[in-house]
């Protein structure tokens, strides 16, 4: 879970706006899996997903 959401944040910075849609949908599933689970609560991983969009979203515009 952490390696996906560190590899998209290495994304972001990289500026590939088609690699950042790819791998958001990867760390999203993979933090959903995390709340099936019970790693992290359903609320950290929305929180999560909410900032990583906001920092696609700021870098696309």
């Amino acid at each position: 879970m952490r390696t996906a959401v560190k590899k998209l944040l290495r994304t972001i910075e990289g500026g590939d706006k088609s690699a950042m849609q790819a791998v958001f949908i990867e760390t999203s599933s993979a933090l959903d899996r995390a709340v099936r689970k019970g790693l992290i609560h359903k609320n950290k991983a929305a929180r999560l997903k909410s900032r990583l969009s906001a920092r696609i979203k700021a870098v696309a515009a």
